[in-house]
């Protein structure tokens, strides 16, 4: 459930993160702190060391070394612990094609263990954070990759976690789709926790507060989005990308 907001509370933490496959060094000692309430934009190109790091962050893979910690939990000791605090949201995360969007989060109430009594409620609640009415009894398979996208999100919202990890949530989307989702995430950031991995820098002031960006698994900015050079992070990004 939703805990009344604790603005130094630090709600995710990678603390010296490695991730090593073989010669490889996907993430290279990165640390940082999200506190409750922020909304912190995740930046990269493709290949950066974004998903790893989220991964790593949600427990879905075990670090080389280093700690992640959600909401103070050690993700490694008690992914469990942490999970009921968490919501992720992976790049074309899972969605079953022939249910439709409340067919599909009454299952997952079920997984989730959500009182009966109480399920329909929150079926509904996360029906609307995420504007779903319209097309709440439609197969899944049917819908546009905009609804796709924000039935996956209503599913991770479903248990009410306080802190949201969002895996690249815009992309492949149309203009519309695109602005439909970031106030989707503008709406929910207002409660929650939220750490926004993306490689198209206009998300940045769309939603984010703050920015993290990783450069082929080193972190190499952390500040506020206001003190993010747009410009020269775009000349960056063209560099990397043909590196």
């Amino acid at each position: 459930m939703i805990q009344a907001k604790n603005e130094n509370r630090p709600m995710i933490e990678a603390d010296h993160l490695v991730k090593i496959y073989g010669r490889f060094a996907a993430v290279t000692d990165v640390s940082f702190r999200v506190s409750a309430g922020e909304v912190v934009a995740f930046l990269g190109v493709n290949g950066a060391g974004k998903s790893t790091t989220m991964k790593l962050l949600t427990g879905y893979i075990p670090p080389t070394s280093g700690t992640a910690r959600i909401a103070g939990i050690d993700m490694t000791k008690d992914r469990t612990a942490g999970a009921r605090h968490l919501g992720y949201l992976p790049e074309n995360g899972p969605l079953y094609p022939d249910m439709t969007p409340e067919s599909m989060l009454s299952f997952f109430a079920g997984l989730y263990s959500i009182e009966r009594s109480h399920r329909a409620e929150a079926i509904d609640r996360a029906i609307e954070l995420c504007s779903l009415e319209p097309v709440r009894r439609k197969p899944i398979g049917r819908l546009s990759k905009g609804y796709r996208q924000r039935v996956g999100m209503a599913h991770v919202l479903l248990h009410q976690p306080e802190v949201l990890i969002l895996d690249e949530p815009t992309t492949g989307l149309d203009p519309r789709q695109i602005l439909q989702m970031r106030e989707t995430i503008r709406r929910i950031g207002r409660e929650r926790t939220i750490l926004l991995s993306t490689h198209i820098l206009q998300e940045v002031s769309a939603v984010a507060t703050r920015v993290l960006f990783i450069n082929k698994g080193r972190l190499v900015f952390d500040g506020p989005a206001t003190e993010f050079d747009t410009a020269r992070a775009e000349k960056r990004f063209t560099e990397l990308s043909a590196d």
